[in-house]
């Protein structure tokens, strides 16, 4: 009977393991609803790498040079990330009424910072990028001829939603 028992138990699996994958849940626009987007401390250096070489992938596909990541950059676009989530609004101005050049200078940043991008939103790096390229005004930043340098960062809330900051500069 134990046998019986767990021959069947083993049948049981291997049928559930042969089951269809669950169809995702659809929006009103047929397209499939976003999942959050987690990213772990041990994640964050493959995001982090990922846009860059995908930005240098669509820069030079445009015939712009490659640009590297800049710390002084990065950390003006991780404080904005994270500003921009106390003040719960994508917008290009801090909360101490601080503009893009500002932040880039309180960085030490001695180059000429050349534009922002900003998103507010559940979707991966690459997902936020593509939508940045649909844009011509997020698209002209990112493909800047004159930038050699990117910052990139983001904020996560626990819920989830991210704060993406990509910054340009030369």
């Amino acid at each position: 009977m134990l046998r019986l028992s767990a021959a069947f138990a083993a049948i049981a699996i291997f049928l559930a393991a042969c089951a269809a994958p669950p169809t995702p849940t659809l929006g009103p626009d047929g397209r499939p609803l976003p999942r959050v987007y987690r990213i772990s401390a041990n994640d964050a250096d493959d995001v982090q790498f990922r846009m860059l070489d995908s930005v240098n992938a669509l820069r030079q596909a445009a015939g712009s040079g490659a640009v590297e990541l800049n710390a002084q950059l990065t950390a003006a676009a991780a404080t904005h990330a994270r500003d921009m989530s106390v003040q719960n609004r994508p917008w290009h101005f801090g909360s101490d009424g601080s503009s893009p050049i500002e932040r880039v200078q309180r960085t030490g940043y001695t180059g000429q910072m050349l534009g922002e991008t900003i998103s507010e939103t559940y979707e991966t790096e690459l997902e936020t990028l593509a939508a940045w390229m649909d844009q011509p005004d997020t698209r002209r930043v990112i493909l800047e001829p004159a930038a050699r340098n990117m910052g990139f960062a983001w904020h996560q809330e626990a819920n989830g939603k991210l704060w993406w900051t990509l910054v340009m500069g030369n």
